[in-house]
C-alpha cells in the first residue's frame, strides 16, 4: 500500500478514536454530540475521496433531518427539504458570488492571450544579472498572473511547460525549480483577485474590498520573502541556480540600434544625437522619435507618481464647521432665551417678537440657571441694516509638503538617474518587450483592482470589467477566435458550478451543524478553557496548518471557519485581520502533502525523471517562508491593515 494511503487510513483513525475519547457514554448523548459526530465523519468522509459539496449537502440534510425527526417526526420531512431550499436560495441570492465566475473568465482568457509567456521571457532577460534569475523572474511572473487572474491550477500548470524546463536546461536545482514553481503558483491564493477572499468575505460577513485591499501588503510581503530566499540561496551555493550564459543574456538588436550603438551605447545620447546630428539614410526620423518617446515613458510614469504623492500628502486639511455658528451683528435671526428649557430659540418673522433691548453689536448673556428679572421698558432700538452678501470663502491652501513626500522625491529621482545612465539599447528593447507583456495586464490589474479599492465600482462590476479586458487584450493580440471563447466559456462554467455547489454544501452542513447545537458546545468549550485573543489565535492558526494537510483551503473555508468566526466576537478578534492570517495560512493546502494540489498539477507536466519526493522536498523551504510570513503578518498586524484604514477611514 502506498505511503499516502497508510497516511489517510491513519489520520481517519486517529480522527474517529479521538471523537469517541472525546464523547460522553452513548445513553448521554444529545443532539450537540450528534454535530461532533457529523463533522468528524465529513472529515473522513472527504478523505477517502468522496466529492465534497455533495457529501457536504447529503451529511447536513441527514443530520438535519435527526435534529426536526426529535423535535416532531410528522414534519422532519418538510421541515428538512424547506432547510435545504431557503439555503440554496441564499446562497443564490448572493450577489459577492456573482463576481467568481467573471473573474474566472478573465483569468481564461488573459491565459489564452499568450501574455504569460512574452512576461516570462521579459522578465527572465531583465533579472538576467541578478542571482538565481531564471527563479526570480518565475516569482515575480507566477505574482503578476496571480493578480490578473487568481487561478491557482491554471498558473502552476502553465509555469510548469515555461520556467520549469527552462530551470532545468539551466542547470537548476530539481528541487529549487520544483519549490519555485509550486509556491510561485499558490500566490494567487492571497494575491487579489483571490476567489478564497470571496468566499470568505461571503462565508464571514466581511467585506470583500476590504479584504481585497488588505491583502496587497502581505501578498507583496510573501512575494518579497520568496525572491529573498531564493537571490540569498542561489548566492550562497551556485552549483543549484548557476549564473545564465553570455548567449543567454544575449539581446538581438534591431539594424537602427546597431546604427547608432556604434556612436553611443546610451539610448538617450544615441537618440537625441542622431536626432540632432547628421541623419543617417537607414533610420528614419520617425524611427527616432518614435524610440525617443518609448525611452521617457519611464520618466513620464516617475513625474507621475511624484505628483500623486505631492497631491495626496499635501491635501489641505478639511476643518468640519457643521456645528459652529457665525458671531456678530450680521445674524439675520435673532436670538431669545427660552423660559422653560434655559435654552436658546430662534424667533421667527412672524411670531410678533422684538429683538432684546442690548446695545447694538453687543451680544447679551444670560446664564441658564439664574433667574430673569423684569427690566424697565426702554426705547426701541432701530433695526440695524441687512448685511451685505458674504463673499463666497476662498479655498484652502496645500499643506506644505511633509518630509515623506522628499524622501520619496529624492528615491525616485536618483533612481531615474541611475537608470538613464545605464540605459543601453538591449536594455530599451527588454522594455519594449516589458511594454508589449506587462503593461496590458498592468492596465487591466489597475482596472480592475483600482477601482475596487478606492470604492469607484464593486467586485462584481470590476470583475466584469475585467472580462471585457480579456476580450480585448486576447483580441489585440490575435488570440480571439470561437475555440478560444468555447474553452474559455465551459472552464468558466465548471470552475464555478464547482464553486457554487460547494457553497451551496456548505450552507447547508452549517445550518444542520448549528440547528444541533454542536456550535454552542464548541463555543462553550473553548470559552471554558479560558483562553486568552494570543492564546486563540495561536491554536486557530494551528488548526488550520494541520487541516491543510489532508484538507484543500475551499474545504476549510466551508466546514470550519463558520466555527471559529462565532468565537471572533468573544476574543476581540478583528474579522478582516483574521481573514489575512486565514488566508495566507491556507496557502499550506497547496504546498503540505500529502493533498499538496500544485505538486500534482506541476507533476502532470513535469519531466518523468522529476518525482513526487522532489517536488515535495522542493516545497518544504517554501512552506518555511509562509510560518514565517504569519508571525510577522500576526507581530504586526499594520501589513495587512494600513491600506484598509488608508482607504476607508471607517474601517
Amino acid at each position: 500500500m502506498k505511503k499516502e494511503a497508510w497516511f489517510g487510513i491513519s489520520f481517519m483513525a486517529m480522527t474517529v478514536i479521538g471523537v469517541l475519547l472525546l464523547m460522553p457514554p452513548f445513553a448521554l448523548w444529545t443532539n450537540g454530540h450528534l454535530g461532533l459526530l457529523m463533522l468528524a465523519m465529513i472529515v473522513i468522509a472527504i478523505m477517502m475521496g468522496f466529492p465534497t459539496a455533495f457529501t457536504l449537502m447529503g451529511m447536513g440534510t441527514m443530520f438535519a433531518f435527526f435534529a426536526y425527526y426529535n423535535q416532531n417526526p410528522h414534519l422532519a420531512i418538510a421541515q428538512t427539504f424547506d432547510l435545504v431550499s431557503q439555503r440554496a436560495y441564499a446562497v443564490m441570492n448572493n450577489d459577492v458570488l456573482i463576481s467568481i465566475p467573471l473573474f474566472v473568465f478573465m483569468g481564461y482568457l488573459v491565459e489564452r492571450a499568450n501574455l504569460i509567456g512574452r512576461l516570462f521571457k521579459s522578465l527572465h532577460l531583465a533579472t538576467s544579472r541578478i542571482p538565481g534569475s531564471l527563479a526570480v523572474a518565475t516569482v515575480i511572473t507566477c505574482a503578476i498572473f496571480a493578480t490578473a487572474t487568481g487561478i491557482i491550477g491554471a498558473c502552476v500548470t502553465l509555469m510548469g511547460l515555461l520556467a520549469f524546463p527552462a530551470m532545468l536546461k539551466a542547470g537548476y536545482s530539481i528541487r529549487l525549480s520544483a519549490g519555485v514553481v509550486t509556491a510561485g503558483g499558490t500566490l494567487g491564493i492571497l494575491i487579489p483577485p483571490s476567489v478564497l477572499l470571496i468566499l470568505y468575505g461571503a462565508t464571514a460577513g466581511v467585506s470583500v474590498v476590504q479584504l481585497y485591499a488588505g491583502a496587497f501588503l502581505p501578498g507583496l510581503m510573501l512575494t518579497g520573502l520568496y525572491l529573498g530566499y531564493i537571490i540569498i540561496s542561489a548566492k550562497l551555493k551556485p552549483s543549484i541556480a548557476p549564473p545564465l550564459s553570455e548567449e543567454d543574456q544575449r539581446v538581438d538588436l534591431p539594424r537602427f540600434a546597431e546604427v547608432i550603438s556604434k556612436k553611443s551605447n546610451n539610448v538617450m545620447v544615441g537618440l537625441i544625437g542622431a536626432i540632432k546630428g547628421k541623419r543617417n539614410a537607414d533610420v528614419p526620423m520617425k524611427t527616432l522619435l518614435t524610440h525617443l518617446f518609448i525611452a521617457i515613458l519611464p520618466a513620464i510614469s516617475a513625474t507621475l507618481i511624484v505628483l500623486v504623492v505631492y497631491l495626496w500628502t499635501t491635501a489641505p486639511t478639511l476643518i468640519d464647521t457643521s456645528g459652529l455658528q457665525e458671531m456678530g451683528s450680521g445674524v439675520e435671526s435673532t436670538m431669545e432665551m427660552s423660559a422653560d428649557t434655559g435654552g436658546l430659540q430662534e424667533a421667527g418673522a412672524e411670531s410678533g417678537l422684538q429683538e432684546p433691548p442690548t446695545e447694538l453689536g453687543q451680544a447679551a448673556q444670560v446664564s441658564p440657571a439664574a433667574p430673569v428679572e423684569a427690566e424697565a421698558p426702554k426705547p426701541p432700538v432701530a433695526a440695524a441694516p441687512a448685511p451685505a452678501p458674504a463673499a463666497p470663502a476662498a479655498a484652502p491652501g496645500r499643506d506644505p509638503a511633509p518630509m515623506v513626500f522628499w524622501i520619496t522625491f529624492g528615491i525616485i529621482a536618483v533612481g531615474t538617474i541611475i537608470f538613464y545612465a545605464v540605459f543601453s539599447f538591449a536594455r530599451l528593447e527588454i522594455f519594449k518587450m516589458l511594454l508589449g507583456s506587462f503593461f496590458p495586464l498592468a492596465l487591466i490589474i489597475l482596472g480592475v483592482l483600482g477601482t475596487i479599492v478606492v470604492g469607484l465600482a464593486t467586485p462584481t462590476e470590476a470583475a466584469a470589467m475585467g472580462s471585457f479586458g480579456g476580450f480585448v487584450l486576447a483580441a489585440a493580440y490575435k488570440q480571439l477566435n470561437f475555440t478560444v471563447v468555447k474553452e474559455s466559456v465551459f472552464l468558466t462554467a465548471k470552475t464555478s458550478a464547482m464553486v457554487c455547489w460547494l457553497f451551496i454544501g456548505s450552507s447547508i452542513f452549517a445550518a444542520a451543524f448549528a440547528l444541533l447545537g454542536g456550535q454552542e458546545i464548541i463555543n462553550t468549550w473553548v470559552k471554558s478553557m479560558d483562553m486568552t485573543p494570543v492564546q486563540f489565535m495561536l491554536l486557530a492558526q494551528v488548526i488550520i496548518f494541520l487541516l491543510g494537510w489532508p484538507l484543500e483551503w475551499t474545504e476549510i473555508i466551508v466546514i470550519f471557519m463558520p466555527i471559529f468566526i462565532p468565537l471572533l466576537a468573544h476574543f476581540g478578534i478583528n474579522p478582516l485581520f483574521f481573514g489575512l492570517l486565514v488566508a495566507l495560512n491556507l496557502q499550506t493546502a497547496f504546498l503540505s502533502p500529502p493533498v499538496a494540489m500544485a505538486a500534482f498539477y506541476l507533476k502532470g507536466v513535469a519531466p518523468p525523471h522529476v518525482t513526487l519526493n522532489q517536488i515535495f522536498i522542493g516545497m518544504l523551504p517554501f512552506m518555511a517562508i509562509q510560518c514565517l510570513a504569519i508571525l510577522l503578518l500576526y507581530l504586526f498586524p499594520a501589513i495587512g491593515l494600513w491600506v484598509p484604514s488608508l482607504v476607508y477611514k471607517g474601517s
